[in-house]
């Protein structure tokens, strides 16, 4: 009986940290790198990516995401622990983050529970996808309802996928 409590309770657990984020129901192969040394800064552009027009993306073009529980006003991210693991923020690197086809007023950084600092743009903090594996790919797209790509403007996108992306919803 004592096994099969911890068995259960482990589940339970398991299930709770998947579901937390809204992330997919299993973790990425590996999780990717968002092209940010520390000596670097962070870069931000627009790309055309799918359906969903100029979106951000980062410095390799990778797709940028926000996340419908973080906060603008004030910045705040509500995604670290596992949620991190799958939807990497942008962290800031040194010096201000270049931008090319984006706003530099909407452009700025937060400070991230584990001291680090994350690139925000209208005040909302930025992320990758983990299952997002190269550039122009956006995976993460309403993931759960609650992750969206994101325009230059700072607005979040809600337009869904075609059936015909490929994306592997």
């Amino acid at each position: 009986m004592k096994r099969f409590a911890i068995v259960i309770g482990t589940a339970v657990l398991g299930l709770s940290a998947l579901t937390a984020c809204g992330g997919g129901d299993d973790k990425p192969a590996a999780v990717p790198n968002n092209t940010i040394s520390a000596g670097a800064p962070a870069k931000l552009a627009t790309a055309d990516v799918g359906d969903f027009g100029k979106v951000v993306v980062d410095g390799s073009g990778r797709t940028l995401y926000v996340f419908d529980k973080d906060t603008a006003d004030p910045s705040k991210s509500n995604c670290d622990g596992d949620c991190a693991a799958m939807w990497p923020p942008v962290l800031a690197g040194s010096g201000t983050p270049q931008v090319d086809g984006v706003d530099a007023s909407l452009v700025g950084t937060v400070a991230r529970s584990d001291g680090s600092k994350q690139v925000t743009l209208a005040g909302l903090p930025l992320y990758q996808f983990a299952k997002d594996s190269k550039a122009g790919e956006a995976k993460g797209q309403a993931v759960g309802g609650i992750w969206w790509v994101v325009g230059p403007d700072g607005k979040k996108i809600t337009t869904q996928a075609s059936s015909g992306s490929g994306d592997g919803y």
